[in-house]
């Protein structure tokens, strides 16, 4: 192998972060055509997994690792966010020692490529395609370090909401319930503004009655004159009890007193 070709695979090792996926997309405009990558693959430098998808030989790729590639590479408005991003952030009422269920957050319509699959990566992966919050906007979103690369993530006010909009479809009542009683320090300030943007008057509900359940001192620092709650019942639990303040059918067993 010539000087030019040591010094190009050379480059393409030291600025491939570790643990992520390389695409032929984003590889062949920084001139690596698909012979080369090829050669490469034949030469024991890089390992195709999919069509147009490569790792680094030897390299163990997670699925942090491919929603890098998602977001950077491919440039895909997509998050981890919901109960993922609270157990990454050590929120969850339970964190298991291996996570075996992920919660991706996109726009609907959104149709990940092919090689992004659960079984690929050891876990199981839910996208919930979702207009929860304006898609132009980056509020209650975060970056998050794994191990050589940030991800994006959503932040523990947007991860509760995002959490709640799953109740009680893929998300328990009662373990929703647990992980926000967990919630005693979010920002009021960042709540406040998810909850003027929020687009689901359930989410709203849910989320301002769980923080009253839990005693939240947040909550009396939100200015909920500025929130939408919409008019009429919202049935979350179906032969549940319903709670007149906040107007939602809950499980039996979660009685408040107001006062």
């Amino acid at each position: 192998m010539d000087t030019e070709r040591k010094t190009k695979i050379n480059r393409l090792v030291n600025q491939w972060p570790k643990g992520t996926v390389g695409v032929t997309s984003y590889l062949n405009p920084l001139g690596f055509s698909y012979g080369l990558l090829r050669r490469y693959k034949e030469t024991g430098w890089i390992e195709k997994i999919a069509r147009g998808a490569y790792i680094l030989s030897g390299d163990r790729v997670t699925w942090s690792g491919a929603l890098y590639t998602l977001q950077t590479q491919l440039g895909f408005s997509v998050h981890a966010g919901g109960k993922t991003a609270l157990e990454l952030k050590g929120y969850a009422h339970y964190v298991p020692e291996k996570q075996t269920k992920i919660f991706l957050y996109g726009q609907r319509g959104l149709i990940l490529p092919g090689w992004f699959e659960g079984a690929r990566f050891g876990i199981d992966i839910v996208l919930v395609r979702t207009n929860l919050f304006p898609m132009d906007g980056w509020e209650g979103l975060i970056e998050s370090r794994e191990r050589d690369f940030p991800i994006r993530m959503s932040a523990p006010e947007r991860a509760a909401m995002e959490m709640l909009h799953l109740v009680p479809r893929e998300m328990g009542f009662e373990e929703a319930s647990l992980i926000m009683q967990n919630l005693v320090t979010l920002r009021p300030d960042v709540a406040q503004k998810l909850l003027e943007v929020c687009r689901s008057v359930k989410v709203k509900r849910l989320f301002l009655y769980m923080a009253e359940k839990h005693g939240h001192p947040w909550l009396s620092q939100l200015n909920l004159s500025q929130i939408d709650l919409g008019k009429g019942k919202r049935m979350i639990i179906p032969n549940g009890r319903y709670d007149r303040k906040y107007r939602i059918t809950v499980p039996m067993g979660n009685e408040k007193t107001y006062t």
